[in-house]
């Protein structure tokens, strides 16, 4: 398959702080790249040095075989942007805006105007199209941002944090329009704080941590790096936990786990159900009551905390917000 992101070694520094530190991604055409990384890794400077509005101090990047440098006019005509903040101009309605962008990219007036009634109704924002957007809640925002990212309808988009700000019923819908562009040959990189987002959106998923891809695979790949499956026992009463990790012993792959001052057991294994069933025989056998078990695969968390160091973060990073 053709590569239709292509970047290596990028450095990009703002004073004393690297942002990028020889960040080498490919992404082949018509899937989706999820980044993740802890706030500050350098996500958002990829975005931006891919999409021409930050040169790299080094390195050679290229989107579509043009490279984003040298060729940076001509890119910018291949490829749509949504940042993390909805880039609308709200004195203007909701058609107005999207007839602007045709007209900035040369759409002609009839073409503009007929692509931007297509994108209002694919958004759902169609009665909304002839109200001043200053008084828009911030979901239609977001989903008029991309809309306007899409006017031209680029083989290659570019998603930083799309659905920051959204409430659960928002984002979900902003998956859905997400996933109908990709099946229909888009080419997609999304940078995420949400790991649900990328576990369900990603073709593959890559990991950045001080400027550089530290991990790099699909969902699973990166999940079987952290191990298999584990069962999550949560006992009736804390009393029984010395005889539950001895009635536990020799099953599984690993030393049962006790959360400190809770009632929980977690015991990695490899026999997935079939280690259930027995371990519910060998706590009934030992008269331990139990409130609540189940069998658990690796997640994103766990792979995010175990490559990085600590748990995904939610704030802003504000070097790269003002790089």
């Amino acid at each position: 398959m053709a590569i239709a992101i292509r970047a290596s070694g990028l450095r990009k520094s703002f004073g004393a702080v690297m942002a990028l530190d020889g960040l080498d991604l490919e992404v082949e055409e018509g899937t989706v790249m999820g980044l993740l990384g802890p706030n500050g890794a350098g996500k958002t400077t990829t975005v931006r040095v891919l999409t021409t509005l930050l040169k790299p101090d080094a390195g050679h990047a290229e989107v579509l075989g043009i490279d984003v440098v040298r060729q940076a006019a001509e890119l910018r005509r291949q490829i749509g942007v949504s940042g993390q903040y909805a880039a609308v101009d709200e004195h203007l309605t909701g058609f107005e805006n999207l007839d602007m962008v045709g007209r900035l990219y040369h759409l002609g007036a009839k073409a503009s105007r007929a692509r931007a009634e297509e994108l209002l109704e694919q958004f759902d924002l169609s009665a909304a199209a002839g109200r001043v957007v200053k008084g828009w809640s911030g979901g239609m925002r977001r989903r008029l941002d991309l809309a306007g990212a899409l006017v031209a309808r680029p083989p290659v988009l570019f998603l930083d944090e799309p659905t920051t700000g959204l409430d659960p019923r928002g984002r979900v819908g902003m998956w859905d329009v997400i996933a109908d562009l990709v099946a229909a040959g888009t080419t997609l990189l999304l940078t995420t704080q949400y790991l649900e987002e990328a576990d369900r959106l990603a073709d593959r998923i890559a990991v950045i941590d001080h400027g550089h891809v530290i991990a790099l695979g699909t969902s699973d790949e990166l999940k079987a790096q952290v191990g298999g499956e584990s069962i999550e026992v949560t006992l009736r009463d804390a009393a029984d936990l010395d005889a539950a990790i001895a009635a536990a012993g020799g099953l599984g792959i690993g030393r049962p786990r006790q959360e400190q001052r809770s009632r929980r057991l977690t015991i990695p294994v490899d026999g997935g159900s079939q280690d259930l069933v027995e371990l519910l025989r060998r706590l009934d056998a030992a008269s331990i009551s139990v409130d609540e078990v189940g069998l658990r695969r690796p997640t994103l968390d766990d792979v995010f905390l175990q490559l990085t160091g600590h748990a995904a973060a939610s704030e802003t990073d504000e070097t790269e917000e003002q790089a």
